[in-house]
């Protein structure tokens, strides 16, 4: 079973965004460039090493360096409790 983003989201998972660089296989002093992206869990990022270790061991371009970031897209300070609500003209 699949949980929805928003399931994710609410379980802790932010969006990871992964810039791998990498040598390509035939022309060792070229390099090129792969985004991933996935919901995922900081600081120990599980689904980005697995995503490493699959490219390590099936992908034939070397990596060069791998370059990512992690973004929270819900946190507890977006949510606040309203007491009252008034209408205005």
């Amino acid at each position: 079973m699949t949980m929805s983003e928003t399931e994710l989201m609410l379980r802790g998972y932010g969006l990871t965004t992964a810039e791998f660089i990498y040598r390509m296989p035939d022309h060792q002093n070229v390099l090129n460039t792969f985004v991933w992206q996935d919901y995922d869990l900081a600081p120990d990022h599980p689904k980005l090493f697995k995503f490493i270790e699959f490219w390590q061991s099936e992908i034939e371009g070397p990596l060069h360096s791998v370059r990512f970031t992690h973004r929270k897209e819900i946190s507890p300070g977006e949510w606040r409790n309203c007491a009252g609500e008034f209408t205005l003209h």
